[in-house]
């Protein structure tokens, strides 16, 4: 298939264009290789309706995906059809979403979030605490910035949330200390990596051109950084990155069983909590 690797680098563009992040730009690749793959190699532009309806067909079928699994595969088909080919094509709208099952959120009690927390410890622990007293979403949590906690007014900023919105959160007195000292060991972490000739960190959309300076400024590191540097799989530049999303999922899990809490709780079920336990105190 000669063809595909030219679509998929102008793919790869137009996803960077519209600053979509590294995880999307992987996500949509996924996909749409997979389509391409489904139908024996054809270009995208020589099929349509019938052939999108048979490979979200087999996803749902044979590869047994959930709703949302179908529907990130059709967004992504989609994405490429609108944003690469610049098809204009009435079935677009008129292709099948998969209907996600309407299912009340897991909650934990006040007794079983204490547990939860109980076995936990570090940098995991620090932002199990900041999700549950926040409500923060995962992904907000783990890409927060210094910047963006105000400790005089007890607030955190969450940039660019869902619908790519900001919005203001609580953040509790009582995280207030611990979230100070952790602080302080990843400023200590961040004096190193200067000394070291690092310290920069990934600046959303054109920033780092615009202010090239802000790259190594206090304000713009992650409140939760990873353990090493790694390379920005984009740029080449060798950053320290955010921790890393699945490991704390991972620290979750473990902490679950440990706790002998019998419901199927995930980072996710913090934030219901959240929600649930402020709604029960008035």
């Amino acid at each position: 298939m000669s063809g595909t690797p030219r679509l998929l680098d102008q793919m790869r563009e137009r996803i960077r264009v519209k600053h979509y992040s590294i995880r999307t730009e992987e996500t949509y690749l996924h996909w749409v290789k997979r389509y391409i793959l489904f139908h024996k190699k054809r270009h995208p532009a020589e099929m349509g309706a019938p052939e999108v309806e048979a490979f979200l067909s087999h996803l749902a079928i044979t590869a047994n995906v959930s709703a949302s699994t179908q529907n990130l595969a059709l967004s992504s088909i989609l994405f490429l059809y609108r944003e690469v080919l610049e098809v204009d094509l009435p079935w677009l709208e008129g292709v099948t979403r998969a209907k996600k099952p309407q299912r009340l959120p897991v909650v934990l009690t006040r007794e079983e979030v204490r547990q939860l927390l109980a076995h936990m410890d570090g940098i995991h622990h620090m932002m199990a605490s900041l999700m549950y007293g926040t409500g923060m979403r995962l992904m907000e949590c783990v890409r927060l910035r210094v910047k963006d906690i105000d400790f005089p007014r007890h607030e955190i900023v969450v940039r660019e949330g869902k619908g790519n919105k900001d919005r203001v959160t609580m953040l509790p007195a009582t995280l207030v200390p611990a979230l100070q000292s952790h602080l302080e060991k990843v400023q200590r972490l961040h004096a190193q990596d200067l000394d070291a000739g690092f310290g920069e960190v990934y600046l959303p959309h054109a920033l780092a051109r615009k202010y090239p300076k802000a790259a190594k400024d206090w304000g713009w590191q992650y409140v939760f950084p990873s353990s090493s540097r790694s390379r920005d799989p984009r740029s080449e530049a060798v950053r320290r990155h955010h921790v890393s999303e699945q490991a704390y999922q991972r620290a979750i899990k473990h902490a679950v069983r440990a706790a002998e809490i019998a419901k199927p709780a995930t980072s996710h079920t913090l934030r219901h909590s959240f929600a649930t336990h402020l709604l029960e105190a008035g």
